[in-house]
């Protein structure tokens, strides 16, 4: 993996305390809202850092291409570490899961847009929303019952 800071670096910024800590969470888990991170860093042992600075130090992140986020909802984006990115985001409604799938899954659909409309589609920046194989088996049994 690229050094951060030497990233930042390129783009003209250093490595502050707070893109440090940031950083690390994201290194921990991914799929984080700006208001999961806030939480996060503040259990990490240091000061708590208000949720601007946590806004402000995703952009910059995502500027330089060390952070990528995904819409999984309507609701804030989630936010995980550059190349982390290349899968699709499957969400259940009914549990809520999110499931990770090869991006190369959606390969068909994404062809037959571009092939259909000249439009050349980022499956990998939003979730497809369903069922998982647990809730869709469950309904299944209820509805067979």
């Amino acid at each position: 993996m690229t050094d951060p800071g030497e990233v930042l670096r390129r783009h003209g910024l250093r490595m502050t305390e707070q893109r440090r800590r940031v950083l690390a969470v994201l290194g921990e888990r991914s799929h984080l809202t700006p208001e999961d991170i806030v939480a996060a860093v503040g259990e990490d042992g240091g000061p708590p850092l208000p949720p601007s600075t946590i806004y402000r130090t995703l952009d910059a992140l995502q500027d330089v291409g060390l952070v990528d986020h995904t819409h999984l909802d309507h609701r804030a984006p989630t936010y995980q570490l550059a190349g982390h990115h290349g899968h699709l985001h499957l969400v259940c409604r009914d549990c809520g899961e999110v499931l990770e799938a090869d991006a190369s899954l959606a390969e068909g659909l994404t062809e037959r847009l571009r092939s259909g409309t000249g439009f050349v589609a980022d499956p990998t920046h939003m979730a497809i929303h369903g069922h998982c194989a647990r809730c869709a088996d469950a309904a299944a049994e209820e509805g067979g019952a």
